[in-house]
């Protein structure tokens, strides 16, 4: 019958846990030097991706130089998301993404989902339309061009410009990234926040196109 560990010498023992003990160190020491390259690699990417002052002083310049621009549109939409406005800008984004349209034969089912989205009278996010271009706007979809939209659009943008743009301008979405930088542990809290913001960009534009 085997005797099991007891048979053995006290010194194979020793040995026995020696390596044991030395093989959970090697590995430990391993995971972490892997989590800490993976993190250094995640704070590159994250410091990379973050805006410059220059840029952000840039879009109080104008409303075109803000949503022209893929972190500054992202800063906007997350704004107009505070105030449960987003459709507006998720709007203007949806007539770019049409106007590109290449495909004659996409331009009504595109038309009729961007429609649907922000015009129709059921529309899940409807957009602040006068009457009249509600009413030219429905009649151009029935046979859709890409400036079908135009109209729409460009009244829109003149309703972010005149209200939600100025307040964007006056919020902390944009101070917190205009402000000189300062070293105390809330300011680095509201950077890290607005970073996480701004870094999401591509998702913001994606789910808006």
């Amino acid at each position: 019958m085997c005797k099991g560990l007891a048979a053995l010498p006290a010194t194979c023992l020793k040995s026995a846990k020696d390596m044991k003990y030395r093989l959970g160190f090697f590995l430990q020491r391993s995971e972490s030097c892997d989590y800490n390259s993976s993190q250094g690699k995640k704070e590159k990417i994250s410091s990379s991706q973050r805006v410059s002052q220059e840029e952000v002083r840039k879009w109080a310049d104008s409303l075109e130089n803000l949503i022209h621009n893929d972190r500054g549109l992202a800063a906007f939409h997350a704004f107009l998301k505070s105030e449960y406005s987003e459709e507006n800008i998720e709007f203007w984004v949806s007539c770019e993404d049409y106007k590109k349209t290449k495909s004659p034969a996409k331009l009504s089912p595109k038309a009729r989902k961007i429609y649907d989205e922000f015009i129709s009278v059921q529309a899940t996010k409807q957009v602040n339309l006068d009457s009249c271009t509600w009413e030219k706007t429905s009649h151009n979809i029935l046979e859709p061009t890409l400036s079908c939209f135009d109209e729409a659009q460009r009244k829109i943008f003149t309703l972010m410009q005149k209200d939600s743009y100025r307040r964007f301008l006056k919020s902390p979405y944009y101070l917190d990234l205009v402000g000189p930088p300062s070293t105390g542990c809330g300011s680095e809290n509201s950077k890290r926040s607005h970073t996480r913001t701004l870094d999401c960009n591509s998702n913001v534009i994606s789910q808006c196109a």
